[in-house]
C-alpha cells in the first residue's frame, strides 16, 4: 500500500447533495480519508495509489457533482 494525499479545489460551496455524495465516496475501496476544508474551498484526499490514480480520485469527486478547478484561485 502506497498512500498519497492530494488537494483538490472547488468553486462553489457544497450543497446537501454534494456532501452526501462525498460521504459515499469515503466508502470507495482505496480511499483512506477525505477532509473538507471549506474556508479554503479544498478537499484533501488520502488514497492508496496502488489501487487508485489521481485521475481516478478526481473522477470520483466529479461524479459526486463537485465542481473542481485546476488551481487554487486565492
Amino acid at each position: 500500500m502506497t498512500l498519497l494525499e492530494h488537494t483538490f479545489y472547488f468553486l462553489a460551496p457544497l450543497g446537501r447533495c454534494e456532501a452526501s455524495a462525498l460521504d459515499q465516496a469515503r466508502k470507495i475501496y482505496g480511499i483512506r480519508r477525505i477532509l473538507l476544508v471549506e474556508d479554503k474551498c479544498a478537499i484533501r484526499v488520502e488514497y492508496d495509489s496502488s489501487r487508485l490514480s489521481e485521475e481516478d480520485v478526481e473522477a470520483i469527486l466529479r461524479n459526486a457533482a463537485i465542481q473542481l478547478v485546476q488551481n487554487k484561485l486565492n
